[in-house]
């Protein structure tokens, strides 16, 4: 029947993924009508197979929420979060990205375009070209800086060196 039709396409198609009778009501009372209706289509969902399957009682208990490791270094975990639907700015930016680093709880918001593709924001391994590197730390980091301070420190320990072999042979 034409009812049966219309269901089956208000529920079941790739552009409504099976929604509860409420929505599906809501929905379909916007151009449809009826006598019955509601009841209708709270039968029509009732019986969906695939609905029943995925019923929450059809599922298996997720165990219990573990916590997360506290990281050791700033910087070492992110979240990310995408704040959408925002007005369209001068330079055209229309969301906003947030970088949250997990241990110090630092946010970063950073304007960015809906459609940005992965590519264009993230030109470097890790994508800090507009956060600044004042934020990239952690045991790399540190590590690179402790090498580079120590052969600084042998170049003035060296330069030292000659500056007073320079000065007692002027003597």
């Amino acid at each position: 029947t034409l009812r049966e039709t219309l269901l089956t396409e208000a529920h079941s198609s790739p552009f409504s993924v099976h929604p509860g009778s409420t929505k599906m009501y809501h929905d379909l009372k916007l151009h449809f009508w009826w006598s019955g209706m509601k009841g209708d289509i709270a039968t029509f969902v009732s019986r969906c197979l695939i609905c029943q399957q995925v019923k929450i009682e059809h599922q298996r208990a997720s165990r219990l929420l573990q916590p997360l490791d506290i990281p050791v270094w700033k910087w070492d975990e992110i979240s990310m979060d995408f704040v959408t639907g925002l007005p369209r700015t001068q330079r055209r930016h229309d969301a906003i990205w947030v970088v949250v680093d997990r241990l110090t709880k630092s946010a970063h918001f950073l304007p960015i375009c809906k459609d940005y593709s992965v590519s264009r924001k993230c030109r470097a391994p890790i994508c800090w070209d507009q956060v600044g590197e004042r934020v990239i730390k952690g045991p790399e980091m540190i590590e690179v800086t402790n090498e580079k301070v120590s052969v600084a420190k042998e170049k003035l320990k060296e330069a030292r060196t000659r500056q007073r072999v320079t000065s007692e042979s002027h003597r």
